[in-house]
């Protein structure tokens, strides 16, 4: 009797988790009349209910919300996604990140879709309020999220400047949003999140560091950010920084800067160095 009552239990479960299936696709199949914060919630359901491993479902869930968001999500798949970045951190800690990062990445293949141009332009704003309210803590995002954001929706500094001013711009606004940003970029290099610090002043043309913030990258061996960051700063950062590779025997490093930046005048036998290491 025990085994049969396991067995119908199973059999329940396995017919409510297939009910429940078919409901979130039923609803990814026309997301016209979906709001975001339903969406999110059966998002999170097909996650729960998912009987692969957790790579393999947040695989599958991507395929699944790249193909909705091709099913008239309203008003676009960009603002509709900025308003889903609102509503994950009510779903809990846990997944938010990679439902992020899902969401996001799934904007990717849309981004050269002309009829949904006008959304992504209009959508542009919004994500640039967004950002701002994760900078203040309103909204809690993790920092790879927010620096995901700026990179999907090619935020510039005029967009930053609309959604911290309004929508009547002049030169002053753009200074006040720029010190605005500056202001978080200290902050994140006082807490050594130095990624993020580099991705606003890049980003933004904030200049506010020396060279001593490229040895603290180099020692912090965020080498990615350094370069970035030495790029966006000019020629004598880029020359410095190969000395840096050069000093800690990062010739590989160091040569590939050379070719990049056409300094072999400057470093005539780094080629030579890589190659007889």
């Amino acid at each position: 009797m025990g085994r049969l009552k396991a067995r119908a239990r199973e059999a329940s479960e396995s017919n409510q988790k297939n009910e429940h299936r078919s409901i979130c696709l039923h609803s990814f199949s026309d997301l016209s009349h979906v709001s975001a914060a339903t969406f999110m919630y059966l998002l999170k359901d097909c996650y729960f209910y998912g009987t692969h491993k957790a790579t393999a479902k947040f695989r599958i869930l991507q395929q699944q919300v790249k193909r909705a968001l091709n099913n008239a999500p309203q008003p676009g798949p960009f603002t509709y996604i900025v308003q889903c970045m609102y509503i994950i951190p009510l779903l809990g800690q846990s997944h938010a990140e990679g439902f992020s990062h899902m969401l996001i990445s799934s904007l990717r293949h849309l981004k050269s879709v002309e009829s949904v141009q006008k959304d992504f332009i209009d959508a542009k704003c919004l994500a640039a309020r967004l950002v701002l309210d994760i900078l203040a803590s309103v909204v809690p995002h993790e920092e790879r999220i927010l620096v995901k954001l700026l990179e999907t929706f090619d935020i510039e500094l005029k967009d930053m400047a609309h959604a911290f001013c309004g929508s009547e711009l002049g030169d002053e606004d753009l200074a006040a949003a720029r010190e605005h940003l500056k202001q978080h970029v200290q902050y994140f290099m006082k807490s050594e999140s130095y990624v993020s610090a580099v991705a606003l002043m890049t980003r933004f043309s904030i200049q506010c560091c020396d060279e001593s913030f490229l040895i603290k990258l180099i020692g912090s061996k965020q080498y990615k950010a350094a370069e970035e960051w030495a790029a966006f700063m000019g020629k004598e950062m880029i020359i410095l920084i190969i000395q840096k590779y050069l000093d800690v025997k990062m010739l590989k490093s160091a040569n590939e800067l050379v070719k990049q930046y056409d300094l072999a005048e400057e470093f005539p036998d780094v080629n030579y160095l890589y190659k007889e290491r």
